[in-house]
């Protein structure tokens, strides 16, 4: 089954904006809409797609509420409202994750959970968030809360493990906060380790429930891969990993340069980060929780630049002060990853300021059937300060 003959699609589901395109059109698209934002400042790749464009989703978040007829239910946000549809039958989601939510669903029900109200304070359970490791098989089920008290949870544990037996870890979220943000910032895990590992690019990766981890592990492989090639390194570089989360690029990069240095705000990422790369035995990389802004700027003030950097913003882009202080630091090369193209082309023109000329870009379909479009720029620097 493809999007196009997708039942959530029939119910109102607005997740596929290209449902009813083609896959090889679609990359077409992707394509065009690169090349206009990115060809004035150099030559743009063709766009890297997938050979299966279907369930590639491994990360999935699922919303309970009340349904009069069928009782607690949890399921997708139909577009444009908070009318949850059942999670049944996704082409994108990865089939085992989608199991997972209606072992917790049923669970739930049997332990008489209600949905959590934010504004009131009333109710119970509000969302739940499965992660699976592709190539470990994995599965992490995050059950998030509002209450910090979870009734029966044994009970509820033992039942999910029952119905969902592949589950490796069970994990309480608590978010009371009435915010659309789906985790809070405590966790309390009610079996396995807490968190699951997967692999990429010949390493091993922890990913916990509040971790960055890319929903799309194939095409992750083939990203870093990528980036990891554009930087040139021969083994003597300092590399600079801005926007680190886990850690996973400067790892990758680690066996082919002489330090990585990563930098990440998030403190759970920092933290997976430092393990990810003790549990790989890497001692060329270190990490650090700050701001990238202000790290940045540190380092331009203390002269100590690197000779690569990568870099992979939210999807709002950079600041001109981590590109100003770039500027300064002066590295030959800077890969560039980004999640939305018009927010790089944005950031390129002003590196171009700043004496830096983009050699090629290379769009990754990391999203099939939507209108999401990765990419990676690589940046030369052609001005001596």
């Amino acid at each position: 089954m493809t999007p196009r003959d997708c039942p959530l699609r029939r119910k109102g589901c607005g997740g596929c904006q290209y449902a009813e395109i083609p896959y090889p059109q679609q990359l077409a698209r992707k394509q065009a809409h690169a090349r206009k934002l990115l060809a004035e400042w150099g030559p743009v790749e063709p766009v890297l797609g997938m050979e299966d464009p279907c369930r590639y989703r491994c990360k999935v978040t699922a919303s309970f509420a009340e349904d009069g007829r069928r009782g607690l239910v949890c399921g997708l946000y139909a577009k444009g409202s908070r009318r949850v549809l059942p999670a049944d039958g996704c082409p994108l989601q990865d089939e085992l994750a989608e199991q997972a939510v209606h072992a917790v669903l049923q669970a739930a029900r049997e332990c008489r959970y209600t949905v959590y109200d934010p504004m009131r304070r009333t109710g119970l359970v509000r969302h739940i968030q499965i992660r699976r490791g592709l190539y470990t098989g994995q599965l992490m089920v995050t059950l998030v809360t509002g209450p910090d008290i979870l009734p029966g949870s044994r009970r509820f544990a033992a039942r999910v493990r029952e119905l969902c037996p592949d589950v490796t870890t069970l994990v309480q979220n608590i978010n009371p906060r009435p915010t659309s943000m789906v985790l809070g910032d405590k966790c309390r895990t009610l079996f396995g380790p807490g968190f699951i590992e997967d692999t990429l690019c010949g390493l091993r990766f922890r990913i916990s429930p509040a971790s960055f981890y890319q929903v799309n592990p194939r095409q992750t492989q083939r990203l870093y891969e990528l980036a990891i090639r554009e930087a040139g390194l021969t083994g003597r570089e300092t590399v600079l990993d801005a926007y680190c989360g886990t850690g996973t690029i400067g790892l990758a990069a680690a066996g082919r340069a002489a330090q990585v240095l990563g930098v990440e705000l998030n403190a759970a990422a920092v933290r997976d980060a430092q393990a990810n790369a003790r549990h790989n035995h890497i001692q060329n990389a270190r990490f650090v929780c700050a701001d990238a802004d202000e790290y940045m700027n540190r380092l331009a003030e203390e002269h100590a630049a690197p000779d690569v950097v990568f870099m992979d913003p939210p999807r709002s882009g950079s600041t001109p002060e981590f590109l100003a202080a770039l500027g300064k630091l002066a590295p030959s090369r800077v890969v560039y990853i980004s999640c939305d193209p018009s927010t790089q082309a944005r950031d390129i023109a002003l590196l171009v300021r700043e004496g830096y000329r983009m050699v090629r870009a290379t769009p990754v379909d990391m999203f099939p059937y939507t209108e999401h479009l990765e990419s990676v720029a690589l940046l030369v620097r052609t001005e001596k300060r």
